[in-house]
């Protein structure tokens, strides 16, 4: 055998392999590390005590407004019975004394006195400017001396409101162009 290499072999040769040295990083007072640390964490207290006091006021403000409408639903379904009797003392006669007549009339005077009592209030429409917020243009006619454009003429259903939210729409014919 000799020492000579194949030829079909590949020649290797040795490469000094350079070594990387890592610079070591400029050590650091441990104190300086401390204080950054400890400033970043209280910045991060004074974050999440903010965010604790926001959704505490976004809960109260809920919480606020559910016991300030709580009874907004009943007054609605209580509101949709005081139509009905609206709609039945319609064909009584104001001089009826029957006791069915001055029963519907103490029946509706006491629902309203107590759907007052707990924040309900009806929207004048008539005559006023038509609010699209608190009423609903079921048709119009033209404008005259007596009502100008933009003005209720005539309330067809009345609307309603508890406390500062509008529960029923008051249906209304509009004076327009």
């Amino acid at each position: 055998m000799s020492d000579e290499v194949p030829e079909d072999e590949p020649v290797v040769e040795d490469v000094p392999v350079e070594e990387v040295q890592e610079e070591p990083e400029e050590e650091r007072d441990p104190l300086e590390v401390a204080l950054e640390r400890a400033e970043f964490a209280e910045k991060e207290i004074a974050y999440k005590e903010a965010e604790i006091q926001n959704v505490r006021k976004r809960l109260m403000a809920e919480k606020s407004e559910i016991i300030q409408y709580g009874g907004m639903g009943l007054a609605r379904r209580m509101l949709t019975i005081l139509g009905d009797v609206d709609r039945t003392m319609a064909g009584i006669d104001d001089d009826d004394e029957s006791p069915v007549a001055q029963g519907l009339r103490l029946l509706r005077n006491k629902m309203w006195h107590e759907l007052q009592a707990d924040g309900v209030t009806a929207i004048d429409a008539k005559g006023a400017a038509f609010d699209p917020s608190k009423m609903e243009a079921i048709t119009t006619i033209p404008a005259s001396e007596a009502y100008a454009a933009g003005t209720v003429v005539d309330v067809l259903e009345q609307g309603y409101m508890y406390k500062s939210k509008v529960i029923v729409v008051a249906r209304v014919v509009v004076a327009s162009e």
